[in-house]
């Protein structure tokens, strides 16, 4: 088998989604690029979407993840805040850990998968 195992983590709080995989993956893209509408081009993502994102992901924090100026003569953009730096950071660590410690278990379970390699 040649296909990378991937471990996706979702933090919920109750029931409700705070942070995952896909927002952790647009603030990465708004802080390479400078703009909510890159980044989500960049993934594929429709500009509606990708806005609506960070400002589900604004309104859960106390404070916002992602700071953005209006486009315009000067150009627009957005960066991310000092919360949403820290909660990127922690969720990536949080990640890498979760995937060094399920690594033994993720190899054993990957050990025990059919190959699949000749699409059958």
């Amino acid at each position: 088998m040649t296909e990378q195992a991937t471990l996706k983590l979702r933090l919920l709080i109750g029931d409700r989604l705070v942070f995952g995989p896909g927002k952790a993956a647009l603030l990465a893209r708004i802080a390479e690029t400078g703009s909510i509408a890159a980044a989500g081009r960049a993934m594929g993502m429709s500009y509606r979407r990708a806005w609506a994102l960070v400002e589900e992901m604004n309104a859960a924090f106390r404070t916002p993840l992602v700071s953005s100026a209006r486009g315009g003569a000067g150009g627009g953009g957005a960066s991310l805040t000092d919360t949403g730096a820290e909660v990127l950071s922690a969720y990536q660590s949080m990640l890498a850990r979760a995937e060094a410690a399920a690594a033994p278990e993720v190899a054993r379970i990957a050990a025990l998968l059919r190959d699949m390699s000749e699409g059958k």
